[in-house]
C-alpha cells in the first residue's frame, strides 16, 4: 500500500485539530498539504459540550452544532468546511505506530502516512477502573466519558432507565457536570468520591462546601472518603449495585465513571523526551525532535509567568497551543520570530445555573469574599490567593463578563496585597479597581 504524503500532519481530532486547521488556513496552507488523521469518525468538535448540553433533556446539543470553532467564539467548522479549505480529514483511522527517525505514521489498517512536519494532538484517555483490577468495573452501564460515542451510549442509558439510579463515581469536573446534568433527567443522583471535598485541585474547603451543599440542595446525594471497590450485576450483566470500601452498597442502574485521565503518549515512548508526564517542548511547541511538535493535553511546555514546567489539561490551553504551533511553524519556514507562549491558566465550569471561573494559580493562603451559602436566591462569591504578598489566582461564582475579566486581569497582574482582612471586605472591588 503507498504511503500518503503530507507536508503536514495533526495527529488527532479533537479540539486542538480544529484550531490548528483554522490557523494553517489563515496562513495560507495550500491544497493537499494538510490532512488531520483521527481514530474519530467525526470532525473536530468543542469537547467540553460531551459533560453539559449534550445530556440535557430538552433542546439538547447536537452535531453539527458545536463542532470548532465555536467555543473559542469563532466560526463553525462544519466537516465540509476542511476540504473546501484543501484540508485532507483522515477520519475513523487509529494510528498504532510513529517513528519520528523516518517521519512514518502506520494505522491499524496498514496504511503509512508520510509527513514533513508532525503536530502531535493526541489528546488524553480516561482512566477506567478496570486498569486497576477493580472486580465487575466491566458490567454494562458502566459509562466513562471522552468521545461522542461514549455520550451516545450514555443518552441510550438514560432514556431506557427513566427514574433510575445513577452512581458517579469522581468528584472531579466530569462527576460535577454530570451530576448536574443527569439529575436534570430525573435520575436518583449519588456522588462517591474519596476525597475530603469535591473539586480538591481546585477548590479550597470553603469553595467546595457551597457546591456540595447546593447539590444536595438539587436532591444529589454525596458519599465523601471512600472509593468504589466493586461492582455486582445482574444475569444479563448489567451492572445492579456499586460495592463501596467502607462496606456500603448503593443500588445502580447506570454508573457513570470520572476519575481522571492520562496524556496519550505512548505511540511516542522512546523517541522524545517526555517530563511530568507529557511530551517536552519549548514556548513554541516544539519538542525534542526537529519538526515535531506536541500541543494539548500531551505537551510539558515552559508556563511564562511562572517560570516552570507545567502541563496543563484544559480546553482553553488546547486552543492556544494548536495556534502557538501553527504560527511558530510557519514563522520557522519564512525565518521569522514570533512570541514565546505565555498562557494564563484558566479554568471554568458551569452547572445547573451557576457558573465560575479561575484564573492563575491556586498556591499560597486565600481570602474568601461574597455570599457562598448555598440555599442564597442569587448566590455570588469568590477566592483570592495570595503567596508573597502578591495575588497569584482568583475565583469567581456567578460574575458577569467584566467581573471575570477583572479577576483574569489580578491574576495576570499579580497586585500586592498590605492588609488581608481589607481585601476581604472589598471583595470583587479589589479586581474591578486594578
Amino acid at each position: 500500500m503507498a504511503a500518503k504524503s503530507f507536508k503536514y500532519i495533526v495527529l488527532g481530532g479533537g479540539v486542538s485539530a480544529g484550531y490548528a486547521a483554522r490557523e494553517f488556513a489563515k496562513q495560507g496552507v495550500k491544497p493537499g498539504e494538510l490532512a488531520i488523521i483521527s481514530k474519530e469518525a467525526a470532525a473536530p468538535y468543542e469537547r467540553p459540550a460531551l459533560s453539559k448540553g449534550y445530556l440535557f433533556p430538552q433542546g439538547p446539543a447536537r452535531l453539527p452544532g458545536f463542532h470548532v470553532c465555536v467555543g473559542g467564539g469563532g466560526e463553525r467548522l462544519l466537516p465540509s468546511w476542511y476540504p473546501d479549505n484543501g484540508i485532507e480529514l483522515i477520519l475513523s483511522t487509529e494510528i498504532v505506530k510513529a517513528d519520528v527517525s523516518s517521519k512514518t505514521l502506520t494505522s491499524a489498517s496498514g496504511e503509512t502516512f508520510k509527513y514533513d512536519t508532525l503536530i502531535i494532538a493526541t489528546g488524553s484517555t480516561v482512566i477506567r477502573l478496570s486498569d486497576f483490577g477493580v472486580q465487575g468495573a466491566d458490567a454494562n452501564n458502566i459509562f466513562y466519558l471522552r468521545e461522542i460515542d461514549d455520550a451516545d451510549k450514555l443518552v441510550a442509558a438514560i432514556q431506557s432507565k427513566k427514574d433510575g439510579k445513577v452512581v458517579i463515581v469522581g468528584g472531579g469536573y466530569i462527576g460535577l457536570e454530570l451530576g448536574a446534568a443527569l439529575s436534570m433527567n430525573n435520575l436518583d443522583i449519588t456522588m462517591v468520591y474519596p476525597e475530603p471535598w469535591c473539586m480538591p485541585r481546585l477548590f479550597t474547603s470553603e469553595i467546595a462546601s457551597f457546591y456540595e451543599g447546593y447539590y444536595a440542595n438539587k436532591g444529589i446525594k454525596i458519599i465523601k472518603g471512600t472509593v468504589a471497590s466493586g461492582f455486582d450485576s445482574d444475569t444479563n450483566g448489567d451492572v445492579n449495585a456499586v460495592r463501596l470500601k467502607d462496606g456500603r452498597v448503593l443500588d445502580a442502574d447506570i454508573v457513570v465513571v470520572g476519575v481522571g485521565g492520562r496524556p496519550l503518549t505512548t505511540l511516542f515512548k522512546g523517541e522524545l523526551v517526555e517530563e511530568k508526564g507529557g511530551i517536552k517542548t519549548d514556548g513554541f511547541f516544539k519538542t525534542s525532535v526537529a519538526d515535531v511538535y506536541a500541543v494539548g493535553d500531551v505537551a510539558t511546555f515552559p508556563l511564562k509567568m511562572y517560570g516552570e514546567l507545567r502541563r496543563v489539561e484544559h480546553v482553553g490551553h488546547a486552543r492556544k497551543s494548536a495556534e502557538q504551533a501553527v504560527k511558530a511553524i510557519k514563522a520557522c519556514e519564512e525565518g521569522s520570530l514570533i512570541e514565546a507562549y505565555d498562557y494564563l491558566p484558566f479554568f471554568y465550569s458551569r452547572a445547573f445555573d451557576l457558573s465560575w471561573q479561575f484564573y492563575g494559580d491556586n498556591v499560597g493562603d486565600t481570602v474568601l469574599f461574597g455570599d457562598n451559602d448555598p440555599s442564597s436566591e442569587k448566590p455570588k462569591f469568590g477566592t483570592y490567593w495570595i503567596k508573597d504578598g502578591k495575588v497569584v489566582g482568583a475565583f469567581l461564582e456567578s460574575g458577569t463578563a467584566e467581573e471575570n475579566n477583572a479577576i483574569a486581569n489580578v491574576a495576570k497582574t499579580q497586585p500586592s496585597v498590605g492588609d488581608i482582612e481589607q481585601l476581604r471586605k472589598d471583595g470583587l472591588t479589589f479586581a474591578c479597581k486594578i
